[in-house]
């Protein structure tokens, strides 16, 4: 299990590692661009990343690569809501960016089954930019303490986030 601590630490296999978290902190109750990561246990899903600039390495996911046309939808009152897409919603996060903060993406199942309109969505782990500046929910990670954990990390394991 992953576990991240309001502090900026997530603890995995015996090991510290500095992340980033939603800009206002951790939060139970969030709702959708509200800047706090949540609160919770959760399992993961795909990892996506940018073929282009990441070379495959061994890990227990299958690797997905990004597309340019591949976007995820924050539109709350959207059918598409907390999904990803091959076409732009009225309101989406791209997945293919310039910077390099989502040449890794791991998807955190939250709000996900059943997905609940105005709960937040697109929450991740991804790389961290250089200072670990305040994401808008997800956890970032330095590019390679991401590797090192998506190396070990197993289907199955969780990540738990934590306010205490």
């Amino acid at each position: 299990m992953i576990t991240v601590f309001k502090n900026g630490e997530l603890h995995f296999k015996n090991k510290i590692y500095k992340c980033a978290l939603g800009r206002n902190g951790i939060r139970k109750e969030k709702i959708e661009g509200d800047g706090y990561t949540p609160e919770g246990e959760f399992s993961l899903g795909p990892l996506y990343y940018r073929s282009d600039r990441i070379k495959k390495f061994k890990s227990c996911h299958k690797f997905i690569p990004i597309q340019k046309n591949m976007f995820w939808s924050d539109y709350s009152n959207g059918i598409y809501y907390n999904k990803l897409l091959n076409f732009k919603d009225i309101s989406f996060e791209s997945l293919y960016k310039i910077n390099s903060t989502y040449d890794l993406i791991l998807v955190v199942n939250y709000n996900t089954k059943p997905i609940i309109k105005n709960k937040g969505s697109a929450i991740f782990l991804h790389i961290a930019k250089k200072n670990f500046s305040p994401t808008s929910g997800c956890i970032a990670l330095k590019k390679i303490c991401f590797i090192e954990i998506l190396k070990k990390l197993n289907v199955s394991d969780t990540i738990k986030i934590v306010l205490n």
